[in-house]
């Protein structure tokens, strides 16, 4: 027998099998492709590898006593364009490639063929024995071998193989095993569904999900087929056809993102999501403007977190089902039921409806469902006839339901609820009771956000600032927010910062101002819900300003007693003002782990603290300001045992501007670091002082510059920050009488929690040194922009305007965030001799928005202006 095939035959074999796989997936890749074609073509996908394994094993010589088995997805006969082909060389007991060199040949024979004609093999080499055992220490295993099938060799040994297999296949433990096993996955996907790059296969919601139901259903016994699960009762019609819809789309991503990657890709990256949108037909959505409304990618994420949440939902609807099955078939006793009304039982710990047509024939019980999981301790969810019931009663969640009294009346309980609001209101989401009782919210369930700093869906973050305010008001977490906490706990009606929670965001996705737009919507809300004419109006208002706080805080002036003044009328009082704070604090912390720091947090806090004091009757008056800030500097210096009067000879070099821009922390910091400095004899000396300390708001490290100033001051300081690998947080800039720069920065990096003090000492020497050598400035890095920023980038935008009282100019900047991307900003200013004055840096995930007061003579003129601007624009633009 001839055992190895010529190099011709393997390329021959090859090139036949690419050209069949090539015309099988063509249709594919087609925008027309209806998805419940997709099983057929993984189905044809895997006869064509079946019939390459089979004559790759005729030439490799293998005994007939061996048999060739498909596992895992190949053994399901699903083989996706990119996925691996899992096969088990299966052998008698008794038989070892290590004590065979013949076989030990034939196996890296076979295997190397395999490889050679463009099979992504995977395989395993086990004898029968060796087969059950593995399976019965590992869960990976056991599952990839519950879906074998036999492609080529010994019909026997496979019989005996599955027999034994079978035989010692425990369905309750196996159900355990993949239940946590699912857990755990989901955790590492953070317990969502709605990442902003899921992964189609592993993700909650994703087909693995789905495949879990079938491993289980067919370890017990109970069905291979979705079909064959309705049959037996552990799902309804319905869900079956559900299942297999939205089975079919999730599998039609994945094959798609296969053949768009040209690898085995099962994430929905940014690169590929709109490439894999345009396979579907989708297009973006341009208003008559020309403004881009609707993304493509954003139609195609929607359909997909649609699906994923008809999943996570169905996953546990079948799961508890076939837990119940298999307590029955074992003979083990029902969980005990305790009545909590005529209409719900408690079920191990899980509210149980009455009857399977509760819903039907009591619409009002949907809500009164959550209202009784808020009220009653103890409750841990829905049992699976509750969530079936749910499911199948989607359609009586109509307007007529919608403007029903009892069920408004029942909704504003929900929210008036001491205790359970946030579990409440993720379980009617997840349940899609919520979109389907408030209508506008359904609108927002899987959208996206293009902005490169919120990193949930709209709806999850909604949920997520509901979250973070209900926090406030609960002692367990004083700790993380004390000012918060302290402020919550003097407020009498905690339900109107829900209800601004729920609304703030919800119109979203529309184009205009989402905020306006919101307004409207949440004053409808509250006519229709009976709502108080003076707390509809306090919801309204944070609708309406739930982003001027953090824009003030962040972009303005907060030593310029006008923008406080300001900022006050605009709230009004006292009331206004501390829900504002409240829920801007919660929005911005509800957006990403990326975009709060402490930072912002003191921002916001002063700017409360500000505006409260101008609320309660004080005049913004910057002489009186600046007294009190001196009095309490003094203390403190005091109190660190500094000097009598040591701080006069710095103090008497500052203006007024200087004590506004900083609280008397800092300002006695600086007087103890410099004072000692400017009032000895050689004042007049030119090297810089650099101090660090560790941040008192937070993380990163505060950092002193005391040095004469000069033109390119701040360039010089962002490149050495840049070059040496910090961010700069904020930058306060100022100039003495005597014509020294006085500069604090905020920075961070991601080394300083563990190594701070060295940092200090190599910011302190090494900033010294920059600053001293002068010479030329080095050139700014240009590091590589993220894949998000690649897929979604941000349009570069430059705004000069002056001050109200014309002294001073307000520069804006917007665009991707970048490494070097400040000090490029200040390179530019450097150049044209802007003289800086306050700098703010936001940084919101992968977008900045940077703010700067600036002044020099060449913004007077027109010309100068424009091409600043122009050279703005091009620093802006990503390498």
């Amino acid at each position: 027998m001839n055992t190895q095939a010529p190099l011709a035959d393997l390329a021959t074999l090859r090139d036949t099998y690419k050209h069949d796989k090539a015309a099988v997936l063509s249709s594919l890749a087609s925008s027309g492709y209806a998805a419940r074609g997709l099983k057929q073509t993984l189905r044809q996908l895997s006869i064509l590898a079946d019939g390459l394994l089979i004559q790759l094993w005729q030439q490799a010589g293998f005994s007939s006593e061996l048999c060739l088995v498909a596992v895992g997805g190949f053994g399901r006969a699903e083989l996706f364009p990119h996925s691996d082909v899992d096969v088990l060389v299966l052998l008698p007991n008794g038989q070892s490639p290590e004590h065979t060199p013949e076989l030990q040949a034939q196996l890296e024979r076979f295997i190397g063929s395999c490889w050679d004609t463009g099979l992504d093999i995977g395989s395993s080499v086990r004898t029968l024995s060796e087969c059950v055992a593995e399976a019965a220490k590992d869960i990976t295993v056991q599952t990839s071998l519950l879906e074998s099938r036999r492609v080529t060799g010994n019909t026997r040994l496979f019989g005996d193989f599955q027999q034994q297999f079978q035989a010692a296949m425990d369905p309750q433990a196996f159900l355990v095993a993949k239940t946590l096993e699912m857990r755990q996955r989901h955790t590492k996907f953070e317990n969502t569904p709605y990442a902003l790059e899921p992964n189609c296969k592993e993700s909650p919601g994703g087909l693995r999900d789905l495949q879990v139901i079938l491993w289980v259903a067919r370890a017990a016994g109970l069905g291979h087929s979705w079909d064959e699960l309705a049959r037996k009762g552990l799902a309804t019609p319905l869900e079956a056809r559900q299942i297999k819809r939205n089975e079919a789309l999730l599998g039609l991503i994945r094959a798609r993102l296969h053949l768009q990657a040209k690898r085995r890709e099962d994430r929905l990256v940014f690169d590929l999501q709109t490439s894999v949108a345009e396979t579907f037909g989708f297009s973006s959505d341009v208003t008559p403007e020309g403004r881009l409304a609707l993304r493509a990618s954003e139609k195609l994420m929607r359909q997909y977190y649609w699906a994923a949440k008809a999943v996570t939902q169905l996953n546990q609807i079948l799961l508890l089902n076939i837990e119940d099955r298999l307590k029955t078939e074992r003979g083990e006793s029902i969980d005990h039921f305790r009545p909590l009304n005529e209409r719900f039982f408690e079920k191990a710990g899980l509210i149980e409806v009455a009857s399977d047509d509760l819903y039907q024939k009591h619409p009002h019980a949907i809500l009164e469902t959550f209202l009784l999981y808020q009220a009653t301790p103890g409750l841990k969810g829905l049992s699976a006839r509750t969530l079936r019931a749910l499911y199948n009663v989607r359609s009586v969640m109509n307007g007529r339901f919608r403007s029903d009294p009892i069920n408004r009346q029942t909704f504003l309980q929900i929210l008036q609820q001491p205790q359970g609001i946030t579990h409440a209101l993720r379980l009617m989401n997840d349940t899609s009771v919520l979109g389907r009782y408030l209508w506008v919210f359904r609108r927002i369930v899987g959208q996206m956000q293009h902005d490169l700093f919120h990193a949930y869906t709209v709806d999850q973050h909604i949920l997520m600032v509901l979250r973070n305010v209900r926090r406030f008001f609960m002692a367990e977490h004083t700790h993380e927010y004390p000012l918060c906490s302290q402020l919550a706990s003097d407020w009498d009606k905690p339900w109107i910062l829900y209800a601004a929670a729920l609304f703030h965001d919800i119109a979203k996705g529309r184009g205009g101002d989402h905020s306006k737009l919101g307004c409207t919507e949440v004053r409808t809300f509250c006519r229709q819900h009976s709502v108080d004419k003076d707390d509809a109006k306090l919801v309204e208002f944070l609708v309406s300003e739930h982003l001027t706080m953090s824009h003030v805080a962040q972009k303005e002036d907060l030593g310029n007693p006008e923008v406080i003044a300001r900022f006050a009328q605009r709230v009004g009082d006292e009331r206004h003002l501390t829900a504002l704070y409240l829920l801007t604090v919660a929005d911005i912390r509800g957006t990403s782990p990326k975009v709060w720091n402490a930072w912002k947090g003191k921002l916001l806090e002063d700017l409360y603290k500000a505006t409260l004091r101008v609320l309660g009757g004080s005049a913004p008056d910057a002489n009186t300001e600046v007294q009190a800030r001196k009095r309490e500097a003094l203390i403190e210096l005091a109190r660190q045992a500094q000097p009598h009067e040591g701080h006069k000879a710095l103090w008497d070099t500052l203006d007024v501007s200087y004590f506004m821009r900083h609280d008397a922390s800092d300002i006695a910091w600086h007087a103890r670091q410099l004072s000692r400095h400017v009032a000895l004899p050689d004042a007049s000396a030119t090297r810089a002082i650099v101090r660090a300390r560790p941040s008192p708001v937070g993380e990163g490290l505060q950092v002193l510059v005391f040095t004469p100033d000069q033109p390119d001051l701040f360039a010089r300081i962002c490149g050495h920050f840049d070059q040496s690998g910090f961010s700069i947080l904020d930058a306060r800039v100022h100039t003495t009488r005597t014509g020294w720069a006085l500069d604090t920065f905020q920075i961070v990096t991601p080394m300083l929690h563990e190594h701070y003090r060295e940092l200090m000492t190599m910011v302190e020497s090494g900033l010294t040194q920059a600053l001293d050598k002068q010479g030329p400035l080095p050139l700014p890095s240009r590091g590589r922009v993220s894949r998000r920023v690649k897929s979604f980038p941000v349009t570069p935008r430059v705004s000069l305007s002056p001050d109200e009282k014309a002294q001073k100019w307000l520069l804006s900047v917007s665009a991707s965030d970048r490494i070097g991307l400040l000090y490029s900003i200040a390179m530019v200013l450097a150049r044209h001799g802007i003289q800086l004055h306050l700098a703010k840096i936001s940084t919101l995930g992968e977008r900045v928005e940077d703010n700067f007061l600036i002044s020099g003579p060449e913004l007077q003129h027109n010309r100068a202006q424009i091409q600043i601007e122009t050279e703005l624009l091009q620093a802006l633009q990503p390498s």
